[in-house]
C-alpha cells in the first residue's frame, strides 16, 4: 500500500512537471469587442448559407472564456496606449502614456521581465512596430506619437524577433533623423524585407541573430509603413499577420528553450473607427487565421503551451441589430474593398472630373458594393445617395474624419448605407468602455475563465509560469 502510494505520488509530480508553461502566445485584437468576434462569426455562417453562429473562430472554441473591464487612469474610455500598457505590465496608466505609470515612473512589461530570464521574445502586429500596442511591451515614453523615440527603443530591448508593417517614422516626422532600420541592423536585427527574405534568414541565420520583419514595399497611402493591407484589400505578395507568426513560431523555437509571443490583430480598430463593418470581420478572420499556427504549435506542446486572446477595448460600439428583428449580413459579402480604398475611387472621381455625373458614381456603388443589384435600394435610399452626391459636386459637404483616415462622404454614406440594410449598428467612431472578450487554452488557461479587470491579466500569466 506505501509502494502504491508513492507510485502515485511520483505521477502526480511528473503530471506536475510535464505542465510547465515554456510557450506563451499572447493575441490582442486593437479593437475588438464581443460583437466584433460573433458578427465575423454570423458573417461567415450566413455568407455560407448556414445557420446564425453555426461558423465559429477558432478563439471562440478555446475552453475557457471569460470577460474583462478597460478602463484607464486617467479616463471612463481607454486609448491603445494605456489599455496596451496595462495589458503589457499589469498596471494602468493614463491615456496617452507607454510603459510608465500613472505618476511617470517606469514599469517594465511581461516581455521584458521573461527576456531577462532568459525567454525568447517577439513582438508583432499588422500596423506599425512601434505603435501604441506593440510599444506598449518595449517602449517607456510620455506621448504615444513619439514614434522615433519609440522605434530608438525598439532596437534596444534586446527582443528576438519583431514584425509588422514597418517603423511609422523611420527617420523622423520630419525625415531628418538616422535611419531606425540602420540602427536596428547596428543592433544585430536581420531585416526581412517580406516572407522570402524572412524565409532566407531563418535557413541562413546564426543563433545570436535578431530579426525584423516587415512588408516588402510600401503601398499607396502608406509611405511610412503603417499598416499591412486590410484582408479585403490584399493583393498577391502583400505580407499578412499570419505569415509573420509562421516565421516567428520556428525562429524562437530555434534559438530559445522557452519563449514568448504577443500578436496584435491591428487592423480591427482601424475598421471600427471607419465604421466599416465587412472590412472589421475581415480583419477578425485575419487575426484568427494568425491564431491557427499558435494552435498548431499548441497542438504538438500541449503540456507546455499557453495560448491567450483579447483585446485592448473595443470601438465604434459595434451592434448586431439596428432596427427590426432580423439580420441580413449575408449582404455584406457584395462589399468588394475597404472603405478606404472605395473613398480613394470616389477622391480620384472627383479629382479626375470636379463635377463627375450620378451614373459614374452608380457605377463605382454598383461594383464595389452591390448596390441596385445584389443589394436593392429603396426610391427614398436612392435619393439619400443622390442628395450626397449633389453636395459633393457643389462642396456643400465634407469627408468623415476618423482617428486614421478622411474617409469621402460618398464612400461613407455607401459603408453606412450597406451597414444599415445588413442590420449592422455603430454608436461611434471612436473607443467605447465595453467588456472585452477573453479566450484561453493550455496550461493555467482556466484562471482567466470569469469577470477580470485588465490589471489581472500579467498577474496571471505569471502565476501559469510559477
Amino acid at each position: 500500500m506505501k509502494r502504491f502510494g508513492m507510485m502515485i505520488a511520483i505521477l502526480l509530480m511528473a503530471v506536475y512537471v510535464s505542465a510547465e508553461v515554456k510557450y506563451i502566445f499572447y493575441f490582442i485584437g486593437d479593437g475588438m469587442g464581443a460583437n466584433q468576434v460573433l458578427s465575423a462569426e454570423v458573417y461567415r455562417s450566413a455568407s455560407q448559407g448556414q445557420a446564425l453562429g453555426r461558423v465559429q473562430t477558432l478563439m471562440s472554441q478555446m475552453p475557457y472564456s471569460g470577460q474583462i473591464s478597460t478602463y484607464s487612469a486617467s479616463n471612463g474610455i481607454t486609448d491603445s496606449a494605456a489599455a496596451g500598457t496595462c495589458l503589457a505590465s499589469g498596471h494602468k496608466t493614463n491615456n496617452g502614456t507607454l510603459g510608465l505609470n500613472a505618476q511617470g515612473d517606469t514599469i517594465y512589461s511581461i516581455a521584458t521581465e521573461l527576456k531577462k530570464q532568459g525567454w525568447g521574445v517577439g513582438i508583432m502586429t499588422s500596423v506599425a512596430i512601434d505603435h501604441a500596442t506593440p510599444g506598449a511591451f518595449y517602449a517607456h515614453v510620455k506621448n504615444r506619437d513619439a514614434y522615433y523615440q519609440i522605434g530608438l527603443q525598439l532596437s534596444e530591448s534586446g527582443f528576438d524577433f519583431f514584425g509588422g508593417a514597418g517603423f511609422h517614422h523611420p527617420q523622423g516626422k520630419n525625415d531628418d533623423l538616422r535611419n531606425l532600420y540602420h540602427i536596428a541592423e547596428e543592433k544585430g536585427y536581420r531585416i526581412a524585407w517580406g516572407k522570402e527574405q524572412a524565409q532566407d534568414i531563418l535557413s541562413y541565420s546564426d543563433a545570436g541573430d535578431k530579426m525584423l520583419m516587415v512588408q516588402q514595399s510600401d503601398f499607396p497611402g502608406d509611405k511610412h509603413g503603417d499598416n499591412l493591407r486590410y484582408r479585403i484589400d490584399r493583393k498577391e505578395g502583400d505580407l499578412t499577420l499570419a505569415q509573420i507568426v509562421e516565421t516567428a513560431i520556428p525562429f524562437l523555437e530555434k534559438r530559445h528553450e522557452r519563449f514568448f509571443m504577443m500578436v496584435e490583430g491591428g487592423m480591427i480598430d482601424y475598421a471600427g473607427h471607419s465604421n466599416d463593418a465587412r472590412t472589421a470581420i475581415e480583419e477578425v478572420w485575419d487575426m484568427n487565421e494568425a491564431l491557427q499556427h499558435a494552435y498548431s504549435f499548441y497542438s504538438e506542446h500541449p503540456d507546455e503551451t499557453l495560448i491567450l486572446i483579447t483585446a485592448d477595448h473595443e470601438t465604434g460600439g459595434m451592434a448586431l441589430g439596428n432596427s427590426d428583428y432580423t439580420l441580413h449580413y449575408d449582404l455584406l459579402a457584395q462589399q468588394k474593398c475597404s472603405s478606404w480604398v472605395l473613398s480613394d475611387l470616389f477622391s480620384q472621381l472627383f479629382k479626375n472630373n470636379a463635377a463627375p455625373t450620378w451614373e459614374q458614381v452608380q457605377a463605382i456603388y454598383r461594383e464595389q458594393l452591390g448596390f441596385w443589384g445584389a443589394v436593392s435600394l429603396s426610391d427614398k435610399e436612392e435619393q439619400s445617395l443622390y442628395s450626397i452626391y449633389k453636395q459633393a459636386i457643389a462642396q456643400k459637404s465634407k469627408d468623415t474624419k476618423t482617428m486614421y483616415k478622411s474617409i469621402h462622404q460618398l464612400g461613407d454614406a455607401g459603408i453606412q448605407m450597406l451597414n444599415k440594410k445588413a442590420r449592422v449598428g455603430w454608436t461611434s467612431h471612436s473607443h467605447t468602455a465595453h467588456a472585452v472578450p477573453v479566450f484561453a487554452i493550455g496550461v493555467g488557461a482556466e484562471r482567466f475563465s470569469g469577470w477580470h479587470d485588465n490589471t489581472e491579466i500579467v498577474p496571471l500569466i505569471r502565476k501559469a509560469i510559477e
